[in-house]
């Protein structure tokens, strides 16, 4: 029998140290009375929750995942409204295994085109925004196994809320999976139109949003946590709140949701509409907020509100529906937290409120900020204000990977073993040590350049980080070089205070500028792809063979399987025991009072004899190159080849 749950009452709580178990008495639609027992976690609602620690992040851009069933495929209908705002005649879904860099045979026809703001369609930047290639739900669906063998526990998926563009932060709809990522497209688009979107009543689950449940369902039954990533701050210019506020200027029940400067008066000729597109971009139309804040010299935490309540309790209610999908009050069948979009825009009352609406449903969810530049390219937000317990658990860490290349891979320029851990101290010294442990330490992201790239131009982060700003951008496969500084970096990623997270494709040895040559479709093995030849200035460039990389792949789970095995490496404190500037050597313990595991970094060019002190006289291995350590007493002698780590464990 299906069971829809019309209220329900807690009739029990008994607690243990790490849980409680609830009793809950509920009615069916048919008046049958019956109770339920499941277990919540009983983290401490200003803390991160356990599972946060241990979690390995793997960041999912659905679009570019994998195309599990070309039957649901964009159309030009469903992209109506995206960027640049011009479908050509004969635009069609992308190959998936086209050489990235060649132009689609539509691109012609936007030669002579203009945007929706009135620019000439003249970049391949701008072209690439009209490119789909067909990723799904299925795709997911079809990869858990993969996903599972590479050992990750958490997943981290871009937005899905239904959107025209390719990259979904131009929400149509907040409370909807996107019509093209699950398996009927044209049926869900009639469910959404015969809803009324402020009436909670009236919503309905698409054929969408139940294969996102099943996405869920999958990765909970593999012990995998999934976060949803969404953005408060602003929605697209065909959300329907924004479509009736154009239809209707002022007498909008909705006109107090945005921040509009001036609604049209009909009685002039004039169309005076004037109103905040998220950074000046006017398809992204912002939520008003009850104090502005100027941002233009800087970006940081400002005290405020949303301005209209109706908004809030919109957000509210779509944040609620994805924590507890069938409202029972269990919210295992639900996401595990959210990831939040340029989180350091939208004011920090807001996001206490924000915090105690998603603790209450599910007190074991996550909540990951984007708190990230202060003043691009040079600054960035310390996110202190935003870890004090009433508003995030983590940010994405880009503090930590910026101070990582900077030190790894001398960009752009070099600097020494104790300015590389004076920045690590510092960026720890103002934060809550749960909140430390929490961190989502990434390397890249759909917003910056594949870690590859990135390593391979020595350039200052995310600064002319492609062809179109910077005509020496290197675009193609990395060096020998480049990835013995990637074996340096993620040894250092997966040792180090943190939870580590991987951008999808970066574990198959994937490299791609920033974006958007960062969101190229991911390179499986039973795909056969054309090799890269296509520069995008029409310069010359080698003739890239693009393939899965099993080395990169086998690196990245043996990593993984480290943290597995060693819980030291997860939860333990640090102590740096070797911060040799002249050798350019490194090596810091994580101890835990019982276990302790060193990681040990040559970043010069030569073998060096490494003297270390271990914590406990006993036999330590390398287990990162399968290496006997020779230890007298407490102390380490080693050799250690130049550009390269080791991890000591003690020997079981």
């Amino acid at each position: 029998m299906k069971r829809s749950f019309k209220y329900m009452t807690i009739l029990l709580v008994t607690l243990s140290c790490r849980s409680e178990q609830v009793l809950v008495n509920q009615e069916d639609d048919f008046g049958v009375q019956y109770s339920k027992e499941y277990s919540v976690s009983s983290t401490a609602f200003e803390d991160p929750p356990e599972w946060a620690k241990t979690a390995v992040w793997y960041q999912i851009f659905v679009e570019r995942f994998r195309n599990g069933d070309p039957d649901n495929d964009p159309r030009p209908i469903d992209m109506v409204g995206a960027y640049p705002g011009v479908i050509p005649s004969g635009w069609s879904v992308t190959p998936w295994t086209q050489d990235w860099y060649e132009p689609d045979p539509y691109f012609k026809e936007l030669d002579e085109a203009e945007d929706f703001v009135g620019n000439k369609i003249s970049t391949l930047d701008q072209k690439l925004q009209a490119r789909r290639y067909g990723g799904d739900l299925q795709g997911v669906l079809d990869q858990m196994d993969y996903l599972d063998s590479l050992g990750v526990s958490a997943i981290y998926f871009n937005p899905l809320n239904d959107a025209p563009s390719l990259h979904k932060y131009d929400a149509r709809h907040w409370r909807h999976i996107d019509r093209n990522f699950g398996p009927d497209p044209e049926n869900d688009t009639r469910i959404m139109a015969a809803e009324t979107p402020e009436d909670l009543d009236t919503w309905k689950f698409t054929a969408a949003d139940k294969m996102f449940l099943r996405v869920i369902e999958a990765c909970h039954e593999r012990g995998i946590k999934v976060i949803l990533d969404y953005s408060w701050n602003h929605t697209g210019h065909t959300f329907w709140a924004w479509q009736d506020i154009l239809e209707h200027q002022k007498a909008s029940d909705f006109s107090d949701w945005y921040d509009v400067k001036l609604f049209d008066d009909p009685s002039t000729s004039m169309n005076e509409f004037e109103f905040s597109g998220w950074a000046g971009v006017p398809d992204l139309p912002e939520i008003k907020k009850t104090v502005h804040a100027d941002m233009t010299k800087g970006i940081n935490a400002y005290e405020g509100d949303l301005y209209s309540e109706a908004v809030k309790n919109h957000i509210f209610a779509i944040t609620r529906r994805w924590l507890d999908p069938n409202g029972d009050g269990d919210p295992s069948d639900g996401v595990d937290g959210f990831r939040l979009d340029v989180a350091a825009e939208v004011p920090l009352g807001f996001w206490r409120q924000y915090r105690e609406v998603v603790r209450e449903v599910n007190p074991d969810a996550m909540l990951v900020g984007e708190v990230w530049w202060q003043q691009w390219p040079d600054t960035m937000i310390d996110p202190e204000p935003f870890l004090r317990g009433d508003i995030f658990d983590a940010p994405m860490n880009y503090r930590w990977y910026r101070a990582a290349r900077h030190f790894f891979n001398a960009s752009p320029d070099e600097i020494s073993v104790s300015e590389f851990v004076d920045s690590l101290n510092s960026f720890r010294s103002n934060l809550r040590e749960v909140s430390n442990h929490a961190m989502m330490n990434l390397t890249s992201s759909h917003d910056v350049p594949r870690t590859l790239t990135s390593l391979y131009n020595k350039t200052k982060n995310k600064y002319q980080a492609k062809p179109e700003e910077n005509p020496d951008y290197k675009i193609h496969k990395p060096d020998a070089e480049t990835y013995q500084t990637l074996r340096l970096l993620l040894a250092h990623q997966y040792t180090y205070i943190g939870a580590p997270h991987i951008w999808a494709g970066d574990e198959m040895g994937m490299w791609g500028a920033d974006d958007p040559g960062t969101r190229k479709p991911l390179i499986w093995k039973d795909y056969n792809f054309s090799p890269e030849t296509t520069h995008p200035l029409g310069k010359s460039r080698p003739k890239d063979e693009v393939v899965f990389d099993d080395e990169v792949f086998n690196y990245y789970r043996k990593l993984i399987r480290l943290r597995k095995d060693y819980p030291v490496l997860v939860l333990g404190d640090i102590d740096f025991i070797k911060v040799d500037d002249a050798a350019k050597v490194l090596a810091y313990s994580r101890y835990d009072g019982k276990d302790e595991a060193i990681a040990v970094f040559n970043t010069s060019e030569e073998t060096k004899l490494i003297h270390l002190t271990v914590k406990t006289p006993l036999t330590y291995i390398d287990v990162l190159n399968d290496n006997v350590v020779n230890i007298e007493g407490t102390k380490i002698n080693m050799l250690l080849e130049g550009r390269s780590s080791a991890v000591l464990v003690v020997s079981k």
